[in-house]
């Protein structure tokens, strides 16, 4: 099978995004596919056309404004579009690729479709999330405006034309389904993690909790991206009332993003400067070692559409180093985490509940192994790479057989 696959964006730049596809191609080569990455303008400017990463090879597409550009609102997609359809149609006149795989948003799907029609080869297309919920998060617009109305249905445009439908989990498969696009269409790849990167229960690293000023401390830990739906201001507001009862806790966030400089104030309000440690962004390789030193890892998500339709990833991290993990009760957070088992819930956005939950669990620590042990079994027989890459064999031969079949009849 030869693949060709339209990103957004890839490593060398991280995000969840970025690995997420670094896993999948990679499994997928372990297969003995042969597959071959395109990323689009978004991705920035590269040093050269092609550019080898961890052992990945990608192709850039380089950019530059033309009249479409002069467009109001709509012409930098335009040029963004066209120039990632250029881009590809030389691609698959060269490599000759058996199907297109193009992984949301919807930017790198319509260039993949015009580029298949004239080509005449399926395109599988991969719903990652909905970039029009993620916009409204981000405050650059807002539900039923124009701008939201159009990316929606640009979204099922592309959902109802491409041969299959890949999306990460049972919340998007639903609302894909709602949309009108047969159930039979749409297959569950969820994201996973490499149990081999992640070892199960390791020792706290000493060196770096000396260096934050940790030692000794019971310590709550967020690790990700500073978004305003992962609730960060409320788990500020629940270790302030956590501190008046435990002397001995810290607060420790690793990462950045829009909401850091609104967290960093939340804290010096609070006159917590002093137990609250913000890390800042650290390589993907070094993330192990502050899970080591994290007790709790607190994931606050508020009730929001884009977090009950969509599943984290960072969760199924920690449990695959055995770290127990409290999460808010979302509906993508209850897709990965069963209460008791593999870890606690509370209800989203309640202050109170996140204390009460901490609490108990504090509480509790001779649970604390059983739990742990259960997380790294639900990860290791549910969540691996491997194991979601495989799905994709399915997928494709459908995506490939309804083509030709598509293609049989048009010429009838």
């Amino acid at each position: 099978m030869r693949v060709l696959h339209i990103l957004d964006h890839s490593l060398p730049l991280h995000s969840g995004y970025a690995f997420r596809t670094a896993s999948i191609l990679r499994e997928q080569r372990a297969l003995g596919w042969e597959t071959y990455h395109l990323t689009t303008p978004r991705h920035g400017v590269a040093a050269s056309a092609t550019e080898a990463v961890d052992g990945l090879t990608f192709f850039r597409t380089p950019f530059s404004s033309g009249w479409r550009s002069r467009l109001p609102g709509v012409g930098p997609y335009l040029d963004e579009m066209n120039a990632t359809a250029t881009r590809l149609g030389d691609l698959v006149d060269e490599l000759k690729p058996d199907l297109l795989h193009a992984h949301s948003p919807v930017l790198t799907a319509l260039p993949a479709l015009r580029i298949a029609r004239r080509r005449g080869i399926p395109v599988v297309y991969e719903l990652r999330a909905l970039w029009e919920d993620g916009a409204v998060d981000h405050g650059t617009t807002q539900h039923r405006s124009l701008r939201y109305g159009a990316t929606r249905a640009l979204e099922t445009f592309v959902l109802g034309r491409a041969s299959h439908v890949t999306t990460i989990c049972d919340g998007l498969r639903s609302e894909i389904a709602l949309r009108g696009i047969d159930p039979k269409r749409i297959t569950i790849i969820p994201n996973a993690v490499d149990t081999d990167a992640f070892a199960f229960d390791v020792a706290p690293d000493r060196d770096l909790q000396s260096r934050l000023g940790l030692d000794g401390a019971v310590v709550l830990g967020f690790i990700g991206s500073f978004y305003g739906y992962e609730g960060l201001e409320l788990l500020i507001d629940a270790f302030a009332k956590l501190v008046q009862r435990r002397e001995n806790l810290r607060l420790l966030f690793v990462g950045g993003g829009l909401r850091e400089q609104a967290l960093k104030a939340r804290a010096v309000r609070y006159g917590l400067a002093d137990r609250i440690t913000f890390a800042g962004r650290i390589p993907h390789e070094e993330v192990r070692k502050y899970y080591s030193i994290i007790d709790l890892l607190i994931y606050p998500r508020l009730r929001v559409r884009v977090t009950e339709l969509v599943t984290p990833l960072k969760p199924l991290e920690a449990m695959a180093q055995g770290r127990l993990l409290i999460a808010s009760d979302v509906g993508g957070q209850r897709e990965l985490i069963r209460d008791g088992q593999t870890g606690f819930l509370f209800p989203a956005g309640s202050v109170d509940g996140l204390v009460d939950k901490v609490e108990s669990v504090l509480d509790s620590r001779d649970d604390w192994g059983r739990v742990r042990a259960q997380a790294r079994q639900f990860v290791e027989t549910e969540r691996t790479w491997k194991l979601s890459a495989s799905r994709y064999a399915a997928v494709y031969d459908a995506a490939v057989r309804s083509n030709a079949a598509a293609l049989k009849s048009r010429r009838r």
